[in-house]
């Protein structure tokens, strides 16, 4: 199996970019119907004090598998429908994506320590965290750890379909999806960027428009959940290409 095939160029983020595109036109309805649901179940954990927090965590590359099955029944011209849902969460795949959820866990507590030490004295104070609160050092240390909390999850992010699609054992996948995006860094940052600039641009006309209104918040959020969508999409062309196209007998859920 090559993590670095031999066409992938920087630009060949920003065609994973327009793959992803291309993928969340042809059921548009479903994905963000998938997305929705598992943005709930997030919201339902979150709900159980402290701990809803840390199983949310660690329930990542199930929820994550959910979209990336989808992505593949698309690909293979198929309907997505509800029972995707359940993709990463059938036994005994589940308990392989909760070991991978421990490393999604560390890596979030890993990068948040230092933004937690840094506010520290001026949450204890009841202080807003408001950009007078902040000095510029710390501003550079939130900055630093939320870049490398990015880079860490997207370089996480091939485990899930590794250890469902090809059946490698926890360690094993973490360590070909950490690698593989280590070589191809470029390329990523190339789509992460190119994502982050359109969603930008696409922003700046509902914010110049409806301002910080209520319509404006629900706008902003539709617009939120459809680049969720498409960086999920793009990571699944990205997948595709590095790994190749999954086979149908492996696929889990009904379609």
């Amino acid at each position: 199996m090559s993590t670095t095939p031999a066409n992938i160029t920087a630009k060949t983020g920003w065609l994973w970019l327009k793959q992803g595109m291309t993928l969340f036109r042809q059921q548009p309805a479903a994905l963000t119907t998938v997305l929705f649901a598992n943005v709930l179940l997030v919201l339902l954990l979150h709900a159980i004090p402290l701990l809803g927090q840390f199983v949310a965590v660690l329930l990542i590359p199930s929820f994550s598998m959910a979209l990336m099955q989808a992505c593949l029944l698309i690909e293979n011209k198929q309907r997505v429908t509800l029972p995707v849902l359940l993709t990463g969460f059938q036994k005994p795949l589940v308990f392989k994506l909760i070991k991978i959820g421990v490393a999604y866990l560390a890596v979030v507590i890993v990068t948040t320590l230092p933004g937690l030490l840094v506010l520290g004295d001026t949450v204890l104070r009841g202080a807003p965290l408001t950009p007078g609160n902040i000095t510029g050092g710390d501003a550079f240390v939130l900055m630093l750890c939320s870049v490398v909390q990015i880079f860490a999850i997207v370089a996480l992010s091939f485990a899930a379909p590794l250890a469902t699609w090809q059946n490698m054992a926890p360690v094993k996948a973490l360590f070909y999806s950490f690698f593989a995006v280590w070589r191809s860094a470029r390329v990523f940052v190339v789509m992460l960027m190119a994502w982050l600039g359109l969603f930008v641009l696409i922003s700046i006309v509902p914010r110049a428009v409806l301002g910080n209104s209520a319509v404006g918040f629900v706008v902003m959020a539709w617009v939120g959940f459809l680049f969720i969508l498409l960086l999920q999409c793009a990571m699944f062309a990205s997948y595709r290409q590095i790994f190749g196209l999954p086979g149908k007998a492996v696929s889990l859920a009904k379609p």
